[in-house]
């Protein structure tokens, strides 16, 4: 026979178990401490990343390390450009034989330009930073610098990307050239390239820009038709691989290996980074997915 206590007892010690299933069950009850996040190892020479809202570390490789920088060197020019005042996106530029001379002379990554077709600055700014085109470079290059010659023109644009790079108090950046094919005195660092970046996704044009996986431009000739270009694909394979992916810039070259500057947005927060000298393009986009999936981790 079960006397009353007994039974109280017993539906107390139910109950509890109960209401312990139920609070497991969902997650209710405290869990264990989490493990600290690993810092992850990447193979490329530098590395870092912040968090885009306040500029805070959360990631460094030798992130002040002065590199090469490759064709991440376009972010600036893109920059210089989308900072002239009176910019007009729809002013056209002439393309002129010396800019496909140069990019076949430097057997350079090109838009594939044609010599004479007028062609939008906004059109050459996504030439210049989907398929990484060195004639749009020059072509940007030769508009927006001050000068009675080309040459001249050209050292005074290179002048406005290092002014740039000063005014954003950076130490450790140098630019020789306006798409990274430098004469040996072309370098920034990990840090330094992610707060040029990070500058320059406050333009709306540039964000629009570098977010693009593919662009079609329709230029015109010399006789006034219009020419349909084959499209420019975005060489930024984050963009398709990486969920929340909205840019940046692909770098390579004999010195700079391979490079990439990214960002990414999760749930309102965005990781912007730098990865430099990595060995393939296959690695350089692993080492940048390793760092931002740290960064969401870790912000």
């Amino acid at each position: 026979m079960i006397t009353g206590i007994k039974r109280t007892r017993i539906r107390k010690a139910a109950a509890v178990a109960v209401t312990s299933g139920a609070l497991l069950a969902t997650g209710a009850l405290t869990a264990a401490p989490a493990q600290a996040v690993t810092k992850p190892s990447i193979v490329a020479k530098g590395g870092y990343i912040m968090n885009n809202a306040n500029a805070k570390s959360l990631y460094t490789k030798a992130a002040d390390t002065k590199l090469s920088t490759g064709s991440t060197t376009k972010i600036m020019t893109a920059k210089v450009v989308l900072a002239q005042s009176n910019l007009n996106l729809d002013s056209k530029v002439t393309i002129q034989k010396e800019y496909s001379d140069y990019v076949v002379r430097n057997n350079a990554s090109q838009a594939h330009l044609i010599v004479g077709d007028k062609v939008t600055v906004r059109q050459l700014l996504y030439g210049l930073m989907l398929p990484s085109g060195c004639d749009a470079a020059y072509a940007l290059a030769d508009k927006y610098g001050s000068g009675t010659t080309r040459a001249k023109r050209v050292a005074n644009f290179i002048g406005k990307m290092n002014t740039a790079a000063k005014s954003l108090g950076l130490t450790h950046t140098h630019f020789d050239s306006f798409d990274g094919i430098g004469n040996g005195n072309n370098y920034s660092t990990p840090r330094d390239l992610t707060k040029i970046a990070s500058s320059a996704m406050k333009n709306a044009n540039f964000r629009a820009v570098v977010k693009t996986k593919s662009y079609t431009a329709k230029t015109i000739t010399k006789t006034g038709s219009t020419r349909t270009m084959g499209a420019w694909t975005n060489t930024n394979t984050l963009l398709s691989s990486y969920s929340g992916a909205i840019g940046i810039k692909t770098g390579s070259g004999p010195e700079a290996k391979y490079c990439l500057v990214f960002a990414a947005t999760r749930n309102g927060k965005t990781v912007i980074g730098t990865v430099l000298a990595s060995s393939s393009i296959t690695q350089r986009a692993t080492d940048a997915t390793k760092l931002l999936n740290y960064g969401f981790a870790t912000i």
